[in-house]
């Protein structure tokens, strides 16, 4: 069955922590930073779990272990039991466990969340390629610390034949000081070296779904998310609603040029969009309208942004700034509708510069 291409971000009634039973969290860009909540993560969380909303947190950062990710959790003012954290280094361990025998050893090029979640599966971490009767190798982030010699350890069992595996393939991280490689990038220096390619379980890939439904039981889930290529594709795997959130590694002008398995359900500027509806994109007569914006795809090439009611006294904001009741994030949901209708099933190519910075996105 052919599965219909999003065009336009969607219209919800409700508050999302109303419409939706769990919210599927990503962490890194979402709730913190570099270790640091993120404006309004706290608050928001509190006010969505007091009004009946579940709340997981699912990342694809397998260096810590879910208790570990809890405390923190905790000490930013987030109450969390480790059950409501699942990792990457969680589905990479069940992938693993369900194809070779219990009790294998496992070459752990990673941190503790990873020989953790081995254990919990009943494989033994070990340290080095020269293990005798190694099962796989497994790579998982390691964080600014590992050493480079972790990966060489990687290719000299990977040259050998032994399977490969990965939590994730994230190629960047967001922390406190700005954006830093990921374990997509260690990935590939291990992928230089072997020629190999890793069975990967992170999201956006089934195996990080399936073990987030089966910890958490969600029946009307919603995952929210920072990244289009993980967050956002793996909903879309899913066939869950997603909330893309502005405070990680994505940006407007990437969020217009999204492919179809990269358009989240609903965008909003951080974590209090899961305490409000989301507003409609209806047609316009020449684009798409949503709040008092309208976005047009010109034969130009360009994305062009309007006031709705641009001409009218009311409408005017002055030498092309925002009016005082002009919320910028309806002038990016609908610019999103004219960049997804234009494109299609591709990716948009229309120059968003001018209509963006207008938004002062």
């Amino acid at each position: 069955m052919t599965r219909q291409i999003r065009t336009s971000p969607a219209a919800c009634d409700q508050s999302l922590h109303q419409a939706y039973d769990t919210a599927l969290l990503d962490l890194d860009g979402v709730v913190y930073a570099g270790g640091r909540a993120i404006g309004h993560a706290v608050e928001s969380l509190a006010a969505a779990r007091a009004d009946g909303m579940h709340l997981a947190y699912v990342t694809n950062n397998a260096l810590r272990t879910p208790e570990a990710v809890a405390g923190h959790l905790g000490e930013l003012g987030i109450p969390t039991e480790a059950a409501e954290v699942i990792t990457s280094a969680q589905a990479v361990a069940r992938l693993i466990a369900e194809q070779v025998e219990p009790g294998s050893k496992v070459l752990v090029i990673g941190g503790e969340g990873l020989r953790v979640a081995l254990r919990e599966r009943g494989l033994l971490p070990v340290e080095s390629a020269d293990e005798e009767g190694l099962a796989a190798v497994v790579q998982g982030y390691g964080g600014p610390d590992l050493a480079w010699g972790r990966f060489a350890e990687a290719a000299y069992a990977i040259n050998r034949g032994v399977p490969w595996y990965a939590s994730n393939t994230d190629l960047t991280i967001p922390g406190a000081r700005g954006i830093a490689p990921g374990n997509g990038a260690a990935v590939e220096v291990v992928r230089i070296a072997t020629g190999a390619d890793p069975q990967v379980a992170g999201k956006p890939l089934p195996p990080m779904h399936r073990e987030t439904v089966l910890r958490t039981g969600a029946k009307r889930p919603l995952v929210v998310g920072d990244r289009l290529d993980t967050d956002i594709e793996g909903a879309y795997n899913g066939e869950v609603d997603s909330l893309l959130v502005l405070t990680g590694v994505t940006d407007a002008e990437q969020l217009l040029r999204a492919e179809p398995r990269h358009r989240p359900t609903y965008v909003d500027r951080d974590l209090r969009g899961l305490l409000s509806g989301q507003p409609e994109v209806v047609p316009a007569a020449e684009g798409f309208r949503c709040g008092r914006w309208t976005a047009v795809a010109l034969n130009s090439g360009e994305l062009e942004l309007r006031e709705a009611d641009e001409g009218d006294e009311a409408g005017e904001a002055g030498d092309g700034g925002i009016g005082a009741d002009l919320d910028p994030l309806d002038g990016l949901r609908a610019l999103c509708a004219a960049a997804w209708t234009s494109a299609g099933e591709d990716a948009c190519t229309l120059d968003a510069a001018k209509a963006l910075a207008r938004l002062g996105l």
